[in-house]
């Protein structure tokens, strides 16, 4: 069966658009993009038959199919010919049970979501194999494009330059200078992007990059080009195979520029209104308190946002004080119950620190989630038999600067309380068994 998808404008006025169309926002009213499928079409399977489907492909060989975004290649764009797909076997991430850290603040069902588990080393690899996949769709057809561009603070851009590298196609980075981690700033130069450090924050980089989107020889990567947030609602779908396809009770996201939200959300949906799940979660977008505008219009009930200008963060990736994505969450977290919470630089960096005690390894905006989480428990928002499960955005691998500056105290309004540095002593084996003793009774 051939199924369909288009693009369609968000804001209600109906206009639609090819998928392979160089388009952003609707021409009619502006208005910004989302993807639409044929739920009719789709429903000719029943909800079983597409459960059957799925976990028959799930990190299975046949290509593309065993990519945890292609496996749901229906639901996702089935507007690509397979030999078009670059896939790198994204998704299939580790669903984590963190056990020993859900006894130690009472949450008996905690889950972290391994998202940062992928080729690049974060979620945004979901989102970019379905938006490069495109590309090299459209460049088929003939369409002349140059370079696929994108405004980043670190993951977008080292998804983008893997992926088009893989796929033969220029991409073109801008980052901003000084904000972004060297684990994060070499992989778009070792996958050979064209990569630009701009003296500004995101902001910046995101108004420079729209205007260089004007021209039709570049195709803009960033989340504002809805292809993305297909690839990444497949967490959501992915989630609920993971649980024998079941929806858990509290979904928590951080949010910076708001495309997970919309994503995880969009996922949700779709599988409810196709049978596959009962019941929906609630969704809790977690933000830093220095770049938190979704926050302040929540604490006003969404009746009006603003626009601010982010503060610098040690969750440096949501550190976005205009987000593209914001009206689109918004009407997520209205369908979902949703919560908006924010947490501080100490709160980040401790909760963060407290899991890696755990067995993890978090990256800060992971440290942001965490920290809501524990304040959502305390108010008993969240009770203690709740199923939670926290989305893990990235690898802590790409953050060894925060974990150096942490555990050295060097971080900003941090007091660490988890700190653990090498103790020094002599190559002897009784010094040796000293230093034990004492780290041990220190412990218990």
């Amino acid at each position: 069966m051939k199924y369909n998808a288009w693009f369609q404008c968000s804001e209600g006025c109906g206009e639609t658009y090819s998928l392979n169309e160089i388009i952003y926002r609707c021409q009619n009213c502006n208005g910004l993009l989302e993807v639409k499928h044929d739920i009719d079409l789709l429903k000719h399977r029943s909800a079983a038959a597409w459960i059957e489907l799925f976990d028959k492909r799930y990190m299975r060989t046949p290509y593309p199919y065993g990519s945890g975004v292609w496996g749901k290649k229906e639901f996702v764009c089935p507007n690509i010919e397979d030999h078009n797909v670059v896939s790198m076997c994204e998704g299939g991430t580790n669903l984590f049970w963190a056990e020993r850290l859900g006894a130690e603040i009472g949450l008996s069902d905690l889950w972290i979501k391994q998202c940062g588990n992928s080729h690049t080393g974060s979620f945004k690899d979901l989102g970019m194999t379905v938006l490069v996949s495109m590309v090299k769709q459209i460049r088929t057809e003939g369409t002349p494009i140059r370079a696929v561009i994108c405004a980043s603070t670190g993951d977008t851009s080292a998804a983008l330059a893997a992926y088009a590298a893989a796929a033969d196609i220029p991409a073109i980075i801008l980052l901003p200078r000084d904000k972004v981690s060297p684990a994060q700033l070499i992989q778009p130069i070792a996958n050979g992007a064209v990569t630009l450090s701009l003296k500004t924050d995101f902001d910046g980089c995101m108004a420079i990059v729209q205007k260089l989107a004007e021209r039709k020889d570049f195709y803009l990567a960033n989340s504002i080009n809805s292809l993305r947030i297909e690839g990444q609602k497949t967490i959501s779908i992915e989630m609920a195979q993971q649980f024998d396809w079941e929806a858990p009770d509290w979904v928590i996201i951080p949010g910076g520029n708001l495309g997970n939200v919309t994503a995880l959300g969009l996922g949700f949906l779709m599988m409810q209104e196709l049978g596959i799940i009962e019941r929906l979660p609630r969704i809790v977008c977690a933000q830093s308190a220095k770049a938190n505008p979704l926050y302040q219009s929540y604490l006003k009930e969404f009746k009006e946002f603003k626009p601010l200008h982010a503060q610098p963060t040690i969750a440096n990736a949501i550190q976005i004080g205009n987000p593209v994505s914001v009206q689109k969450a918004i009407n997520i977290l209205k369908q979902f119950d949703g919560i908006v919470e924010q947490a501080t630089e100490d709160e980040l960096a401790n909760a963060a620190a407290r899991a890696d005690r755990t067995g993890l390894f978090n990256c800060p905006h992971t440290g942001v989630a965490l920290a809501v989480l524990l304040k959502l428990l305390e108010r008993k928002q969240i009770q203690s038999d709740d199923r939670v499960i926290v989305i893990s955005t990235a690898n802590g691998l790409k953050f060894t600067d925060f974990k150096i500056g942490y555990h050295g105290d060097k971080l900003n309004e941090v007091q660490p309380r988890y700190a653990n540095l090498p103790v020094e002593c002599e190559a002897d084996f009784d010094d040796v068994m000293k230093a034990i003793s004492r780290c041990l009774d220190d412990e218990d």
